[in-house]
């Protein structure tokens, strides 16, 4: 009863906080914030990380370089290493460098863990994992580009 009456007095806060949450496909287009770029990608709930098509991949220090596929530019672009990561694969196991990545999905902006990694033989460039996802959206597979990025100035972690 005590669990009832905690729902029926206190639900109403745990539905606005549901409703906050955007529903994704399985194809989405994000924004990669520190330089603007448009970027398509596939959204994986079976995926722990999110994983970005880099290559030309160059660990200088305590900072990581690498271009992506796509730009057009073949811009070098550089951001901090946060860490190494292994990574289970097909072919095994992978150690990938891992940064800190500030993107816009959706109406949300979201600081997030990528690893580096060349996806040329994958059809999307950027892997949307499910720490990404959790507490932010909700993954509708059977739809495409259902949110197109809109970002405000809020950052959410």
């Amino acid at each position: 009863m005590a669990l009832t009456f905690a729902i029926l007095v206190c639900g109403w806060p745990l539905i606005a906080l549901a409703e906050k949450k955007e529903t994704v496909g399985a194809i989405e287009e994000a924004i990669l914030l520190p330089w603007n770029i448009k970027i398509l990608a596939r959204v994986d709930t079976g995926a722990a990380a999110s994983s970005l098509d880099a290559r030309d991949i160059a660990v200088k220090g305590k900072f990581v370089e690498f271009k992506l596929r796509d730009t057009g530019e073949g811009r070098l672009l550089r951001l901090p290493l946060v860490r190494w990561r292994k990574i289970r694969t097909s072919e095994g196991e992978a150690r990938r460098p891992v940064v800190r990545l500030e993107l816009c999905l959706g109406s949300q902006i979201v600081v997030t863990e990528v690893n580096l990694n060349d996806r040329s033989a994958m059809e999307y460039p950027f892997l949307i994992g499910r720490r990404l996802l959790s507490g932010r959206y909700i993954v509708d597979v059977s739809r495409q580009r259902m949110i197109p990025p809109k970002c405000h100035k809020e950052i959410s972690h």
